[in-house]
């Protein structure tokens, strides 16, 4: 089965409920089911009347917006293959996925993106065309369509190709922390089968309600395998074009529905964390006070257990005192949130579990068709990954590695047949390359990835994301990478939260021309390693940190220091900064 044939039945269904949302100007619009479909079947008629078929790959290179869904569900509706490209990879990496995957056509998004097509177009022996999804940008008129032009004159009639659980649905090309990005091979079954798995788990009432925003970009498999699974469910997905605005973006959306990643709510966190510290006495009175209620009542709704009348009551009242003020900054509204790509710290969990929001934290990955693993709504075990999702089904192999299987386990890797047989084990499990366990109650804790263990000249093996998710719990840091492999011992390069430390230098009247001298500032050098002492006291010594250096700027995703999900790359951060990382083992730092 088509996984868009949620289109006719939500018009069925709902047909003037609201579908998708998005910003027009300086204002949010949205059309209902009628009008979505419609718009979908016009896009999908134009694609196949320049020449798309059934396995014809056709690209998707843009930020999130609703245009890059309509496209997306248009080219599977037609029983093409959808390739996402993240809006951050540059010219070499786009053209070598438009070239691997031989994609027919692309969408592009903004001008850069355009620029960059067309400059592929020109030398490609496969791509073919190009259409623009918003006339802001300035085209060429060779091969190249805006998208309101396309499909202006196309049919709104259409019907969907009949696709098996075995045809190809889209490559998701990896954006990986090492190595060539491979093209992930995912089925409309992979997909089916994860959705079902994920309507049955959590069990939803009335989705037709609740409203998404889709935050994460559309080209990772867990925002894209969730907004397609929530516009299954009937529910409005509001598409947020630049992330830098989330802020803003939440409190006029009011979303109640969201995908994010750990560093979203640890930020969040802090923040709220150090406006309590600096707060008046009868300020830090309340907010304990109504925490202690909330803690309270997550524990109870966490074991499913019934709520006293009065306890209600008392949760009420925290409620309208500091919760609210607190989840209006979110909007106001939310009370799902899938999150994943790293680990959250189990007392951040619990923090927003007291305020009435469930971080759904999960494991998955891209071959996994995102979640394998997930909190549930009731009797989860905090500090894990939840219980396996649908028939998914996992072992743990040699050196603690997490295996699976699973109806939504890839086909492999496209053109990678060497690739895609070192990845699955001889009996036909997928080798996820993370390190975990699974405890008593079958809930999974994942350790860390593998390939990141380090191992120092002396020996000792060091896993490094739980030591950098310490940092990361405080205000004072906002991205960390501990260095350690063949080394005699760990360093860090530190990229400060600078809002938090500017407000600290001027508290202290440390003065500063830029971010480069404030971090080479001696009294800021000695604020962090006090510290830094401080959050490692209870590591063992191999474990801690011994030497740092201070970044003047955030690692970023346009450099390729991290992934679109805020991933380090470790081996691309290492190499860049290799004197730097030198000097802490020269005895200079």
């Amino acid at each position: 089965m088509n996984i868009t044939n949620f289109l006719n039945v939500n018009v069925q269904k709902f047909p003037k409920h609201p579908a998708i949302g998005f910003k027009k100007k300086e204002d949010w619009k949205s059309i209902d089911w009628t009008q979505f479909r419609t718009l979908v079947f016009k896009t999908a008629n134009a694609l196949r009347n320049a020449g798309i078929g059934a396995d014809d790959k056709v690209a998707i290179y843009s930020d999130n917006s609703a245009e890059w869904m309509t496209f997306d569900l248009a080219v599977m509706a037609l029983g093409a293959v959808t390739v996402p490209i993240y809006s951050t990879n540059n010219t070499e990496q786009t053209e070598y996925i438009l070239n691997n995957s031989e994609a027919k056509i692309v969408l592009a998004g903004n001008q850069q993106h355009y620029d960059i097509c067309y400059e592929i177009l020109l030398r490609s022996e496969f791509l073919q065309k190009i259409i623009v999804a918003k006339k802001a940008v300035w085209i060429k008129k060779d091969r190249t369509d805006y998208l309101e032009d396309f499909i202006e004159k196309s049919e709104d009639i259409f019907d969907i190709a009949e696709r098996t659980d075995d045809d190809l649905a889209t490559l998701i090309y990896t954006s990986g922390t090492t190595g060539v990005p491979k093209g992930v091979m995912l089925t409309h079954g992979n997909f089916r089968n994860a959705f079902d798995a994920h309507i049955d788990f959590f069990r939803f009432k009335n989705p037709e309600k609740e409203h998404s925003l889709a935050f994460l970009p559309l080209s990772h498999v867990l925002e894209r395998s969730w907004t397609i699974l929530a516009m299954t469910m009937g529910c409005k997905v509001s598409f947020l074009e630049n992330p830098k605005l989330i802020a803003h973006t939440l409190e006029e959306v009011k979303p109640s529905m969201m995908c994010t990643v750990p560093r979203f709510y640890q930020k969040i966190y802090n923040g709220i964390n150090e406006i309590i510290r600096s707060g008046s006495p009868l300020k830090q009175k309340l907010f304990n006070y109504a925490m202690s209620v909330g803690y309270q009542i997550a524990e109870l709704k966490r074991t499913g257990s019934k709520i006293p009348f009065a306890l209600n009551l008392k949760y009420s009242l925290a409620d309208t005192l500091v919760f609210k003020k607190i989840k209006s900054k979110m909007g106001g509204k939310l009370w799902f949130s899938p999150c994943g790509g790293a680990s959250l710290a189990e007392e951040i969990a619990r923090f927003f579990d007291a305020m009435g929001l469930h971080i759904t934290i999960g494991y998955g990955m891209t071959e996994t068709t995102a979640t394998v693993t997930a909190l549930p709504l009731v009797h989860y075990e905090y500090g894990t990954a939840g219980k396996p999702m649908g028939d998914v089904q996992i072992r743990i192999g040699e050196n603690d590695e997490i295996q699976v299987k699973g109806s939504g386990v890839m086909k492999g890797y496209y053109k990678k047949p060497q690739e895609t047989a070192e990845v699955f084990t001889g009996d036909g499990w997928l080798k996820t390359g993370d390190a975990g366990h699974l405890t008593a109650q079958g809930s999974l804790v994942i350790t860390d990835r593998i390939k990141d263990l380090m191992k120092t000249s002396n020996g000792k093996y060091i896993a490094p994301q739980p030591i950098e998710n310490m940092f990361l719990n405080n205000n004072m840091f906002s991205q960390i990478m501990l260095v350690a492999e063949g080394k005699p011992y760990v360093t860090a390069l530190i990229v400060p939260n600078f809002e938090a430390l500017e407000d600290m230098a001027a508290q202290q009247n440390i003065t500063f021309t830029s971010h480069d001298e404030l971090v080479s500032k001696e009294d800021i050098r000695e604020y962090f390693t006090k510290l830094i002492a401080e959050i490692q006291k209870d590591l063992t010594g191999f474990e801690k940190i011994k030497k740092f250096t201070l970044m003047p700027s955030e690692f970023d995703i346009h450099t390729g220091e991290i992934t679109p999900t805020l991933k380090i790359k470790r081996n691309i951060v290492s190499e860049k900064y290799r004197p730097l990382i030198e000097r802490m083992y020269n005895g200079i730092a």
